[in-house]
């Protein structure tokens, strides 16, 4: 099988079987979910959405977050991995995005990584979500599934994301992120991937590769 084909293939699966894939971090506006994917690294979505609510209650918009006491936010935040840390991030993101683009989030990626916090993968799933940006973002779950099903044999994020930037038609790129991520929280997980379950298993390359007794 080629990789174009595996590409065709899994685009296919996906379409019929999971046409509106979305984020499961909560989120009402641009702000919001910028905060929520920032507080999102290196921790599960669910704890990320059992915090927000307080924080966007306490600090509904950047300006608000851009005047908050480091230890207020730092204890709105406090069950979050590294929360000194993206304490320090919100509030530099919310002072920037206010006092150097008004209030509004930079559409290009680029530029987006100037706000604290913001690393490529960030800007790439913002840029994704609320601008519809034909990127996308690869964090540990994208990058391990692209790789164990073929899409990729690249050896850093990078690599990994210019690969599967040039197999997925720019249309579906937006969604391309959300079907991988979710993919690899749910089916192809890191210790014991549901390959009896998974509806692109014809598709996999570690799953053709391997027999049932030592599949990955």
């Amino acid at each position: 099988m080629t990789r174009k084909e595996r590409y065709e293939g899994i685009t296919g699966w996906f379409q019929a079987n999971m046409p509106e894939a979305k984020s499961e971090l909560d989120y009402m506006n641009g702000y919001e979910l910028l905060v929520a994917v920032i507080l999102s690294a290196q921790c599960t979505d669910k704890r990320v959405n059992m915090v927000t609510p307080a924080f966007f209650k306490r600090f509904p918009d950047a300006v608000s977050l851009a005047g908050a006491d480091f230890d207020e936010v730092l204890r709105l935040i406090s069950s979050i991995s590294f929360p000194n840390n993206k304490a320090r991030h919100l509030i530099g993101m919310a002072r920037m995005l206010t006092e150097r683009f008004g209030g509004i989030i930079p559409e290009d990626v680029e530029t987006m990584q100037q706000l604290p916090g913001v690393g490529r993968k960030t800007a790439n799933v913002v840029a994704s979500i609320i601008y519809r940006k034909p990127v996308i973002a690869v964090d540990t779950h994208v990058f391990r599934v692209a790789r164990r099903i073929g899409l990729s044999d690249g050896k850093t994020v990078e690599a990994v994301e210019a690969d599967l930037t040039a197999g997925f038609p720019e249309r579906l790129r937006a969604d391309a992120h959300h079907w991988l991520i979710l993919h690899g929280r749910y089916v192809c997980t890191a210790r014991k991937p549901k390959c009896d379950g998974c509806g692109i298993s014809a598709y996999c390359r570690e799953h053709k590769k391997a027999g049932p007794a030592d599949r990955p």
